[in-house]
């Protein structure tokens, strides 16, 4: 873990799950995907104080990741997202300062419950932001962020000057996985990541909504790499409406951050790609152990050990800049 005297203040972890056991043993998250989650990974708010403790993380904003209620049955798909951000409510709440909460909405192909709770979680519980994935449903079903059903999601996004957390849903390629080596979150989720960033960028979504601020999970996956593809080929060969430069432009006012990412190749290729300012922190904890979040925040720490200024502005200053109350509360956990 990093050493508690290097110049790594008050980090904002912008990417932290909200995963009680009980929903980790129910097979919500893990059951298809390939993913395992031993018996020591029992998570509370407390086991996330106590890890953040360890990192020097000041705040956490609290997820749910993925469409959950495609894997709820019926009965109990209504009144989920009320309850997990209510009870994310009061894990911020018993614990001042440590976290914050992107709210996780009812699956927003259900325009009036998403918009419903949307309202809810900003006027009544103070929610930072929203969570989305990227696709909601399978098959011919599917519908991509950029889809026009979204739009009125959108709309109400844009009004508010929202922050949305973008997190690729855990969709299983068209074969079985490589080896238990790669499940859907290490060979898929990524990719989902970028389609949907993509789906925004080539829908008009992103230009056309300027006002939503959005923060692309592992750094935006394999987005960095493959916006010039985008460009390109949308631009020269599909008669995109947007131009090259636009779309690479767009995909610029992504922020991005560094869960499972923040690795000298990725950092190199982020700070060619997008200003500074767009660059965060995150972990992927719980569903990152402590030993893998560590080793990624070592990572990033040594990357930017010589230029402490550009440090201090991924681990915290931008994100006092999205988030504003967040630098008067960081100060009391120091």
């Amino acid at each position: 873990m990093t050493d508690d005297s290097a110049t790594t203040p008050g980090r904002i972890d912008f990417h932290h799950h909200f995963m009680p056991t009980a929903m980790l043993t129910s097979g919500l998250f893990g059951d298809t995907t390939g993913w395992k989650f031993r018996d020591e990974d029992a998570w509370s708010p407390q086991v996330s104080v106590d890890f953040m403790d360890r990192l020097q993380i000041d705040t956490a904003i609290l997820s749910v990741p993925n469409d959950v209620e495609a894997r709820l049955p019926e009965d109990k798909r209504h009144h989920f997202a009320r309850e997990v951000n209510t009870l994310s409510r009061q894990a911020a709440d018993d614990h001042p300062g440590r976290f914050g909460l992107f709210a996780h909405l009812p699956t927003p192909t259900d325009t009036d419950a998403a918009l419903e709770e949307l309202t809810y979680a900003f006027d009544v519980l103070g929610a930072d932001g929203v969570t989305l994935t990227n696709v909601y449903g399978t098959g011919d079903e599917a519908r991509s962020l950029g889809d026009p059903i979204f739009e009125p999601l959108w709309a109400e996004l844009d009004r508010r000057n929202a922050l949305v957390f973008l997190h690729g849903e855990q969709t299983p390629g068209s074969n079985r996985a490589p080896s238990r080596f790669l499940p859907t979150p290490i060979s898929e989720t990524p990719n989902e990541t970028y389609k949907g960033a993509a789906d925004l960028v080539t829908s008009g979504r992103k230009r056309q909504y300027p006002n939503v601020r959005i923060i692309l999970a592992h750094s935006g996956g394999s987005t960095p790499y493959l916006a010039a593809r985008v460009a390109a080929l949308c631009a020269f060969h599909l008669d995109c409406e947007l131009t090259a430069n636009e779309i690479l432009a767009d995909f610029r006012t992504f922020y991005y951050e560094t869960a499972l990412s923040g690795f000298e190749t990725n950092l190199v290729a982020l700070e060619n790609f997008v200003d500074p300012s767009h660059i965060l922190f995150g972990t992927d904890f719980p569903a990152a152990n402590p030993r893998t979040a560590g080793w990624f925040t070592d990572n990033v720490d040594g990357y930017f050990a010589t230029r402490p200024a550009m440090l201090a502005k991924v681990m915290h200053d931008n994100a006092f800049s999205l988030v504003p109350r967040l630098s008067a509360a960081a100060p009391a956990h120091r």
